[in-house]
Parts: structure tokens; sequence; C-alpha cells
């Protein structure tokens, strides 16, 4: 059973021990990212992500950095996201104090020499390149950017070349002592340990954090009354798209009935979707449904890959299952299988220590709550075939569909008529 702990200087401890395994994952998750920026620094939370690794006081180089875990297989890494940035050392359970040494010298003592920075830009251009070249990539910052537009939830996650290009040494550092502070930092560490003596460590190695009050993120503004469409011109032998509904965030009553919708649609091979389009149809090989919620924004989109000439057919076919979903009861048979599915993929993931904390944490930081998977089996194990019935006809309105799409087309005329009821 999980435990949290909230010190006095307002920095959170999520201990969650696990019996059955050799290692532990020290994760320490900040509630910050591309949502908290402005147009100026746009990437700004992903750019420090990076400058983390560059080196430290104690470790002076990027060599030092990755030399202390690697010397001893540890797995490690950093993310950021619209609304959060992670950083973790994975490790085999006796190296404790190492992981919480390497992880609380990053985040609190990183160095950020000022050519180091200059270097770093060119390696995220690079990345910036990269997501760019793949369509499969770049399709998902077309969605943001369709769904919520010149707002922080519309911007690319990893800044524009333009933005990271202008970003300074001293943005950043102001950047940092404004978000990495005690009341805005999760400390989790899960797998085999003792939670009364990691407690005691954490408080000798983030004694240094700062204490000062974060800054809050803008709202996000949604309109939309009618179908919308972006096309992205470009000279490909398949098109990609992403066709889909704005929908609920983390806070709905109704998101788990959201993510069953999203299984039964495209969560599995053996989905409505997967079905229809690559087996039935054989006109994709990739097909997929995903629902994304965040704490003030949600959505359900539908990516595939698809031959140039069959792009109209394959929309059709997308939207017939979405409104067959909206006229119809699924089976009972058929939402058993989707809760099932996901009740055993997340028993499956929760075996390993990096996700379970990831788990626990993400919770607590968007949700200020957390529920074990217990919990949130039951909430699932409650969605009715109305339920489902009745989201469908709710998120599933024409006028609340997107598509975005990368592929030879020019006139985005044909369709946006393909959306309209």
């Amino acid at each position: 059973m999980f435990k949290k702990t909230t010190l006095e200087n307002g920095l959170r401890i999520i201990t969650v021990p696990q019996k059955e395994t050799q290692s532990l994952t020290v994760l320490v998750l900040v509630g910050t990212g591309s949502k908290y920026e402005t147009k100026e620094i746009n990437g700004i939370s992903h750019f420090l992500e990076h400058m983390f690794f560059k080196g430290t006081k104690k470790r002076k180089s990027m060599m030092a950095v990755a030399d202390s875990l690697d010397k001893i297989g540890g797995i490690y890494n950093a993310f950021t996201s619209e609304e959060y940035t992670g950083y973790f050392a994975k490790v085999a359970a006796p190296h404790l104090e190492l992981a919480l040494d390497w992880v609380s010298d990053i985040y609190l003592n990183s160095a950020l020499p000022e050519k180091e920075i200059e270097k770093e830009r060119g390696v995220i251009i690079e990345e910036i390149n990269m997501i760019y070249d793949h369509p499969t990539s770049y399709i998902g910052s077309l969605w943001n950017k369709l769904l919520y537009g010149n707002q922080p939830a519309g911007w690319d996650v990893i800044g524009t070349k333009e933005s990271v290009a202008k970003i300074s040494r001293q943005q950043i550092l102001n950047y940092l002592k404004s978000q990495y502070t005690a009341q805005n930092t999760i400390i989790c560490i899960a797998g085999k340990i003792n939670p009364a003596q990691v407690i005691n460590k954490i408080k000798k190695y983030f004694s240094k954090i700062k204490t000062t009050q974060p800054e809050s993120k803008l709202p996000v503004i949604e309109k939309q009354s009618q179908p919308q469409c972006l096309v992205h011109f470009r000279k490909t032998d398949q098109t990609h798209l992403a066709l889909g509904v704005r929908a609920y965030n983390i806070f709905h009553p109704q998101r788990y009935t959201q993510e069953i919708l999203g299984i039964i649609l495209g969560g599995m091979m053996s989905s409505r979707l997967f079905i229809e389009i690559r087996g039935r149809l054989g006109i994709a090989y990739y097909i997929k449904t995903e629902v994304l919620t965040d704490s003030d924004t949600g959505c359900l989109s539908t990516s595939a890959g698809i031959d140039n000439k069959n792009v109209e057919k394959a929309i059709s076919a997308i939207l017939k299952e979405y409104k067959k979903l909206c006229q119809k009861k699924v089976l009972e048979s058929e939402l058993k299988k989707a809760k099932d599915n996901i009740k055993g993929k997340t028993a499956l993931l929760l075996e390993s220590s990096d996700v379970l904390s990831f788990f626990y944490a993400g919770q607590e930081l968007l949700e200020k709550k957390i529920l074990t998977p217990e919990e949130i089996f039951k909430k699932i194990d409650r969605v009715s075939l109305n339920d489902i019935l009745k989201v469908a006809k709710d998120i599933f309105q024409p006028q609340k569909l997107n598509l975005a799409l990368i592929g030879p087309f020019k006139d985005k005329a044909k369709f946006q008529k393909l959306l309209k009821p």
C-alpha cells in the first residue's frame, strides 16, 4: 500500500513498496510543462529537462552524470509534457542511495553552463527536425494546433526552432527558480524499499529545495461550433491523419467511460476500427484510437496511415464507426472485453517500478488525490452499456469533429465536406 507524506515546506513524498521485485525507481515530478510557458519561451520546459543532464557542481560534465548510473546498469531518463516534467532513475534495490543522490543532484544542482546551452540548442533543433520528418509523430503536433490554436495547449512541447534559438540562460534560470519548488514537486519511490528509511533519506537529499510559490498556468480556451480541418501539404506516398473530437478531462465523471469507448473503437487488435480498416478493407497498416486527458483538456482521436487514393474512404469508414456507437448499444461481451483489456494491461504495466512510480505521482500531481488500481478497476466495472451510448452521443457530434492530415493535398474542401452531417 502506498503512503503519502507532506513535509513542512510542501514537498510531497509517495512511497510504494513492492515485495516481489529486485528494483526500485526514484521519480521526481514537477508540476510544470509547456502549458506554463509564454510564446517567447515556448519549449523552455523541455530545454531545461535536457540541461539537467549536462553537469552539476558535483558531476561536472555530461559524461560524469551518465557514468554514475551506467556503471551499475541503471536505467535513467526524463520527460516533458504539457503539465509536468519528470526525472527518474531505476536501479537494483541495493543502489537506493546512489539513485537518490543522482536524481537530487541533477534536480537541485545543475550548473547550466552557457557553452552547453548553446550546444544543446542544436540538439533540440535536430529533435524538432526529426519529429517534423516523421509524419506519425508530427500529426500529433498538428492535432493540438487544430484543437487549441495559438495558446499554450496548441503549441509544441518541444517549442519551435525560432523560440529555441532565442531562449537565454537567464530565462532558463528564471524559469527554474519560478517552477522547481517544494510545493510544485512530488518525489515517488516505488519498488523494494523500506518506506520509513526512504523518507528520512529524501529529507536529507532534498533539504535545499526552494520554497517559493510557483507560477500557475493560464486557463485553456476551447471554442468550436463547426467541424474543423487542417491539411498540411507534403509529397508523401501515404497520408497520415488524426480524426476525432474534443472530449472530457480527468475530472469528468465519465472519464472511464470515455477510456473504454476508445478501447472499443481502436485500442486493441480486435477493436472495431482495426477489424474494419485493416482487417476488412485492407487500407491501413496502423490504425489506433487514443484518449488523452489532462487536468483541463481532453480528446479522443483515431490516427492512421492510408494510401493517398484511399483517404476519403478511410475517413468515411471511421466516421461510420463513430456514428454506430451513437445509434446502438455495444454488446455486453464487447464492453466486458474492453474493461478486462484495460485492467489486464494496467496490472501488467504496474509490475514495473518505474510505471508504478508515475502511476501514483501523476495522480497526485494532476488530481491532488490518489486511487489504487483496485479503486480504479471498481470505477471501470461500474461503466454500463447506457453510459457508453450516452457518452458516444455527447462527444461524437458533427460540430465537435476535427481532422488533421499530412499528405499531397492543397485543398481541404473535400475533406471538410466529409465531416458535415
